[in-house]
């Protein structure tokens, strides 16, 4: 088995704003002495791990996020008729093992139930809990120390395996991201622009105020994408405790997703989801490295797709006969020529 899958991923995208800003602006970032439209790999990953497309996919096989554990537990003892000062008293204790929490005496928002830090769970950590929950509501007594050990080393949550999980107080169940994800960035100058808009009252007649209900302004830009995602099958299967069909079918699914999943960001205003227009695969032992450095001068062509498949190629050219085989094999698949196909590429990068 090789060890690393490389993608390399080139992406249309119309006007949107699929990353904002602390500004409500698409997020951009400077290279090449010029201004590039970006995506986040955390706007990307979290993305692709809550799309329909992956959870149909990998049922059962998918974390949860969240800092509001402790409330969830509280919640469930109450309705398994636990009363309220014990269920709150137990759940805080749950929550503990988790991380530190946000207060310490009772709130009207439940931030003595919530911790600090978000928390990844598993569906066998979120089993765990819910096993407990129902054994001490129904023995009715709190929980004992040996019931506190709710985390697992060991799982089968392809999201924790795949982008990695940081407990601070836990560091014992933390998991090595698998799957490394880079900032998508446009391979050109990109401009953020902005889109005045107004909303009318549709009671409104226009007799006696003919102003809109509503005026505002949103950022939005557009541009084709590069990305670069490196896959550690390896350390995957490692992390899915060596299981191989799981595994196949984890990177099946990310193969889906980073294809065909776009970023929600202002979708109900811009509609832009897109399909990638180009994807190159590449698989060996060998050290990975981006291909980034194709765009560090930006495209200035008409045919900025085309001419971005062609620097992609020409760089991974020179980066062979300069450093020799840089990876074992390759697949291309081409939307603009009709060329390979999403199946084959799956197939690929799984075998």
């Amino acid at each position: 088995m090789s060890r690393f899958v490389q993608l390399h991923i080139l992406t249309s995208y119309p006007p949107s704003n699929l990353n904002r800003d602390d500004t409500g602006r698409p997020k951009t970032a400077v290279i090449g002495d010029c201004t590039r439209l970006r995506i986040s790999s955390q706007s990307l990953k979290r993305a692709w791990r809550t799309s329909d497309m992956f959870e149909s996919a990998l049922k059962g096989h998918v974390g949860t996020r969240t800092k509001e554990m402790g409330v969830r537990i509280y919640q469930d003892l109450t309705k398994q008729g636990v009363s309220e000062k014990n269920a709150r008293e137990w759940a805080k204790k749950l929550a503990e093992q988790f991380g530190k929490l946000k207060a310490d005496k009772k709130t009207d928002n439940n931030d003595d139930l919530h911790v600090e830090q978000l928390v990844h769970f598993s569906p066998e950590e979120e089993q765990a809990i819910a096993d407990l929950v129902a054994q001490l509501a129904s023995r009715n007594t709190a929980p004992s120390d040996d019931d506190l050990k709710l985390l697992r080393k060991h799982h089968t949550a392809v999201d924790i395996a795949m982008f990695g999980r940081m407990l601070a107080s836990s560091p014992a169940f933390n998991t090595e991201a698998a799957v490394q994800v880079a900032h998508a960035i446009t391979v050109h100058k990109a401009a953020v622009e902005d889109d005045y808009f107004i909303a009318v009252d549709d009671l409104n007649n226009g007799d006696e105020d003919r102003g809109a209900a509503h005026i505002g302004e949103l950022g939005f830009g557009a541009g084709v994408f590069y990305l670069y995602v490196c896959i550690n099958r390896e350390l995957l299967q490692q992390n899915l405790g060596g299981d191989e069909a799981l595994t196949a079918k984890a990177l099946e699914a990310l193969v889906h997703a980073v294809t065909k999943v776009s970023p929600t960001g202002k979708q109900n205003s811009f509609a832009s989801r897109a399909y990638a227009g180009y994807v190159l695969a590449e698989k060996g032992d060998q050290q990975p490295r981006t291909l980034a450095q194709a765009f560090l001068q930006p495209i200035k062509d008409a045919d900025t797709l085309n001419r971005a498949i062609k620097e992609l190629n020409k760089r991974r050219d020179n980066f062979e006969g300069v450093y020799g085989a840089c990876a074992e094999g390759m697949y291309a698949m081409n939307v603009e020529t009709g060329d390979g196909s999403l199946n084959e590429l799956a197939h690929f990068v799984v075998s």
